[in-house]
């Protein structure tokens, strides 16, 4: 009953805003619906109308898949000093961190839907009602995984919300425990995925047993380049207070995570080009060019050096604890792991094909315009849910019983 009467009132205060708010909701809404009118293109014609081929498979949609599920596992650099370690200026946000990664995984299986070629079999998928292949299929690991790391990162969170609205205590024994599984499941959801490259013993490119702590390395230094950005927008928009030793904590616990990204990435690279087998030939694809074919060369040097750019911004005190300097490190890792973990990882494995043939896919206007609008789904999930949030937080959305309702900003 609590949770209902919250609910209802939740829906008064996501139409109700400023001229900003409402021209963000409409900006985002215009971009969905530009995304939706390709999808239905894509839909009615089929994949052929992408720059996806029999010799690439994979493109710009499971790059992002790829990426962002990375992304979503970083609420466990929240959660980890937050619960296990109380380090307090972490816990004041680390419920906005769990409705972060809630969004990004709901753009996660959003881009593996729009990848199906037949979207009207995806109740195949559904326990119980379709046919899982569960536990000889990854993909319904990965399905099981995804989902259930969407639920814990919506129902604590929301749970806490309800409590702080009603003006209760959270109970500890309910929250904390569903808290903690959130870490194993968080490492879980990234190591499936590298799973479901890392077990295609036909893709050298991809079957290295290096590529789970790969992921995990990666995405502990991606997601939480995310939330330092976001956090200080959300600062600045919502004026809601944290604070800034939780980002320069983040920023700290970052550079740990991306020299362990780029010894792992050295440690493949160094292994592939000094033993110069055939299996050499994906790597030369994406570092040197093969054949004459080089698209990918100019954007993994560029993601390699954003990366070592931000490992030592990050790596000295006084640069990770400059807010400029932070915030210039952040944005270079967020783009720096997404050429890395994105197109640059995806397209290589494909290189040459079984017959030998190089396909240099470039995603077109159709997969750019859904994925777009993807993106813009995950934005407005996520606006919506730190609609209600940021004012509990602040204490400006309670029940009546507690305090006097003050205005919805």
């Amino acid at each position: 009953m609590e949770a209902w009467k919250f609910f209802k009132r939740t829906l008064v205060l996501l139409v109700k805003g400023g001229p900003g708010y409402y021209a963000w909701c409409l900006f985002l809404l215009c971009i969905m619906a530009v995304g939706l009118k390709f999808y239905l293109s894509q839909l009615d014609e089929g994949l052929i109308i992408t720059s996806m081929r029999d010799q690439v498979s994979w493109g710009l949609y499971i790059s992002n898949f790829t990426y962002l599920v990375g992304v979503a596992a970083a609420a466990v650099l929240l959660v980890i000093p937050a619960y296990v370690y109380h380090f307090a200026p972490i816990k004041e946000i680390v419920v906005l961190g769990e409705l972060f990664a809630a969004s990004s995984i709901v753009m996660a299986l959003s881009f593996v839907f729009v990848d199906l070629g037949r979207p009207d079999r995806f109740w195949h998928l559904i326990p119980y009602v379709g046919w899982l292949s569960f536990p000889s299929s990854l993909l319904a690991w990965d399905v099981l995984v995804l989902n259930g790391y969407l639920v814990l990162n919506l129902l604590v969170p929301v749970y806490i919300l309800i409590k702080s609205y009603y003006g209760k205590e959270p109970n500890k024994k309910f929250y904390v425990p569903l808290v903690l599984l959130s870490i194993p499941w968080a490492v879980g959801i990234h190591t499936v995925t590298a799973f479901l490259y890392n077990g295609l013993a036909a893709r050298p490119f991809w079957n290295a047993s290096i590529l789970a702590p790969r992921f995990l390395a990666s995405a502990f230094c991606s997601g939480p380049a995310l939330v330092i950005i976001l956090f200080q927008v959300i600062r600045k928009i919502s004026r809601i207070r944290f604070d800034d030793e939780a980002l320069f904590k983040i920023a700290e616990l970052i550079a740990y995570a991306m020299f362990l990204n780029l010894f792992l990435l050295g440690a493949e690279v160094f292994k592939e080009f000094y033993s110069d087998t055939i299996h050499v030939a994906p790597l030369t694809y994406l570092y040197r060019g093969l054949d004459g074919h080089a698209p990918l060369v100019p954007w993994i040097w560029t993601s390699l050096f954003l990366d070592l750019a931000a490992f030592f911004i990050f790596l000295i005190p006084r640069t990770r604890r400059w807010i400029p300097t932070l915030n210039l490190g952040a944005l270079f890792i967020v783009v720096g792991i997404g050429i890395e973990k994105g197109l640059s990882f995806v397209v290589p494995g494909f290189v040459p094909d079984p017959l030998g043939e190089i396909y240099d896919y470039f995603p077109n206007k159709t997969e750019i315009a859904i994925s777009f609008g993807i993106w813009a789904l995950g934005l407005f999930v996520l606006t919506m849910l730190m609609r209600v949030a940021i004012p509990i937080e602040r204490g400006d959305f309670v029940h009546s019983r507690h305090r006097e309702q003050g205005p919805l900003h």
